[in-house]
């Protein structure tokens, strides 16, 4: 399928595909989009052609949505104006939450750009029955109200930052999906188990660990592990360090002095 492209939607940090048809998009362009029920908005995350699948929804496939065209002055002054009414629908939902004694924490609360949905974003230890909240937010704002309980990488998607790489954050910027990251992929990256190193802003693993992952045992394939024991040229030793992308380990020999092994050169028979 041709013609996609990832749409950051509202400023909630999912992102999705969406067709452009003929409109020439570039990173950063605000635009109109198609909802389920109406229009909503968002940000270009990624501009140009690319082959993807049709998006998949509870299970089943669903075509992409279209984006209707690019936000005129009009349409900004709206998002402008639903940005004001979404801090006040937040003060208002934080009291009824305290009025029925819920257990959840308010995130952030959002308007579609027709006005016709406010999404509230809430976390919590466990499930909440939040029905008659429902009811009475409905009843004050004659909208469409959607509580949607979030962990904490979707908070820090929320909100953005910037990682330790001096980037922002992933999660933010493009990642469509949150991947499963495994301490073992730390290990097999050689980095640091340290967990304030290796966690992003949302207190979890870093996302990079994952989509790096398999670069990584490409790369390591063949390369000894570190205190592995080798036979080099200039006697045995042992394997102290690895840099994986030069394919270079360095050697502490048992004769004394220290030796570096370049992999590919070994692998072309030099």
């Amino acid at each position: 399928m041709e013609g996609m492209i990832l749409v950051q939607l509202r400023n909630s940090g999912l992102v999705q595909l969406y067709h452009a048809g003929n409109l020439i998009l570039k990173a950063g362009d605000c635009v109109i989009v198609e909802c389920d029920r109406g229009l909503d908005y968002g940000s270009v995350v990624l501009p140009g052609h690319a082959r993807c699948c049709a998006v998949e929804e509870g299970g089943a496939k669903e075509p992409p949505k279209k984006i209707i065209r690019l936000a005129r002055e009009s349409d900004l002054k709206q998002i402008e104006d639903n940005t004001i009414k979404a801090k006040e629908a937040y003060s208002v939902c934080e009291k009824k939450i305290l009025e029925h004694k819920l257990e959840m924490k308010l995130v952030k609360a959002e308007y579609s750009f027709d006005r016709s949905k406010i999404l509230f974003y809430f976390t919590s230890d466990g499930r909440v029955d939040f029905r008659n909240l429902v009811k009475d937010l409905a009843k004050m704002f004659k909208a469409r109200i959607e509580l949607r309980q979030i962990g904490v990488r979707d908070e820090a998607r929320l909100f953005g930052g910037y990682g330790s790489c001096g980037r922002e954050l992933c999660c933010k910027k493009f990642l469509k999906d949150f991947e499963p990251v495994t301490i073992k992929m730390a290990k097999e990256e050689g980095l640091p188990l340290n967990p304030p190193k290796i966690s992003g802003l949302c207190g979890r693993l870093m996302c990079c660990l994952s989509y790096e992952y398999e670069t990584y045992k490409l790369l390591s394939k063949g390369l000894p592990h570190e205190g592995e024991h080798v036979t080099t040229p200039q006697g045995k030793g042992k394997v102290v360090s690895i840099n994986v992308f030069k394919r270079v380990v360095g050697v502490e020999l048992e004769e004394g002095g220290y030796l570096e092994v370049s992999y590919k050169e070994k692998e072309h028979g030099k």
